[in-house]
This record gives structure tokens, C-alpha cells and sequence, in this order.
């Protein structure tokens, strides 16, 4: 296996960021912990990422900012701010193709590289106890259809961790203090799968 010291790049909102929790327990962090441990060489994972970003706000900062030329990775998680400010799902099918050919631009053209992650359901968190679950949850599913659709269009690998995130209903110590985010627990749970498909691609 290569010693070289492989670069990710995270793109995405405040499950990115790993809101709710220390930095180093955002799935970003914990991927690149669980490789180093591994004995494979990661640098500190790069965060494009902002709590409240739709796929329209992640845009317009990619346009408008510089980055490293190449990365050997590359996440993209966006939607759940489209969803819920109620935003219509052509549009995001269209931004979120943009930033999909984006993120297989940073990984240098390699689709291979590029794992999309689905949008969790914030529906069944304490947050959203005065809110409809099953709106939601078929809100999510919907967008959820097209990141899956325009990953397996491009060649990306598509992490499905929705359903993973609906067992918060019955298990609040997958979320974070505010009731709304998630803990260290989830986001190992999401980095632990990023670290096999990233060791299964070296």
C-alpha cells in the first residue's frame, strides 16, 4: 500500500462541519483517525462547509473561492437546508449536479473517488417533535432520489446513511446535545464506512 499522504476533501453543510460536537468528532476527522490507526496516511481532512447551506450557497462559495488543484477524496453531503426551507427539488437536481461535477473535478477526474453521502432525516430528532415525520421523512426520501440517481449517473460511490439515522428515534445517544444534530457515535458510524470504501479504493 502507498505511503503516500493521501488529501480529502469534505463539501457540505452543519453535518460536515460535525455541528453539535468537537471538531475532531465530525465524520471528516474520525475518517481520517480511523485510516492513520490503519498505518494509512491521511493529512487533516479539508471542511468546505457551513451550517444552514443549501446546495446553492455551497455553489456560489466553490465558484468563488480557490482550492488545492487535486484531492485523492472527496465527500459531498448537501440538501437537508433545500428541504427544509421547502425549496423545489428541480433546482436542487440541477445544483446538485453542479456540485457533483465539481467534487469529481477536486478528486482529478476521477469519479471513483467521490462519495456522495444521503441526506439524513432530521424528522425524527426532538427538534421536529412539532413537526409531521412522515412529511419529512418522504421530503428526504425524494431529494435522496436524485443525489442517488446523479451519483450513479457520474460514477460516484453513494453512501446511503438515511435509514441509519432514523434509529435516533429510539436512540438518542446517536444525537448531540441540541436535539437536532448528531453525536460522535453517528458520525463514527458514517466515518467507519467512508474508511472502507476509501481503503477499498487505495
Amino acid at each position: 500500500m502507498s505511503r503516500h499522504l493521501n488529501s480529502l476533501l469534505c463539501l457540505g453543510d452543519s453535518y460536515t462541519i460535525g455541528e453539535g460536537v468537537p471538531l475532531y468528532e465530525g465524520f471528516p476527522y474520525q475518517v481520517a483517525q480511523i485510516l492513520r490507526k490503519q498505518h494509512i496516511p491521511f493529512h487533516a481532512p479539508e471542511v468546505v462547509a457551513k451550517t444552514g447551506w443549501t446546495t446553492f450557497e455551497l455553489a456560489d462559495y466553490l465558484i468563488n473561492h480557490s482550492f488545492n488543484e487535486h484531492y485523492d477524496f472527496v465527500t459531498l453531503l448537501i440538501g437537508v437546508n433545500n428541504q427544509y426551507r421547502g425549496l423545489d427539488l428541480g433546482d436542487y437536481a440541477e445544483e446538485f449536479e453542479f456540485l457533483l461535477r465539481k467534487a469529481i473535478h477536486f478528486a482529478g477526474g476521477n469519479a471513483a473517488r467521490v462519495c456522495v453521502l444521503s441526506i439524513p432525516d432530521w424528522g425524527v430528532t426532538p427538534f421536529a417533535a412539532d413537526r409531521d415525520a412522515k412529511v419529512i421523512a418522504a421530503a428526504i426520501d425524494s431529494f435522496n432520489e436524485i443525489n442517488a440517481s446523479l451519483a450513479q449517473k457520474y460514477g460516484a460511490h453513494f453512501e446511503a446513511i438515511t435509514a441509519g439515522t432514523r434509529e435516533a428515534a429510539a436512540d438518542a445517544s446517536l444525537l448531540a446535545a441540541d436535539g437536532l444534530h448528531y453525536s460522535a457515535r453517528e458520525y463514527g458510524r458514517w466515518a467507519a464506512r467512508l474508511a472502507e470504501w476509501i481503503k477499498a479504493s487505495l
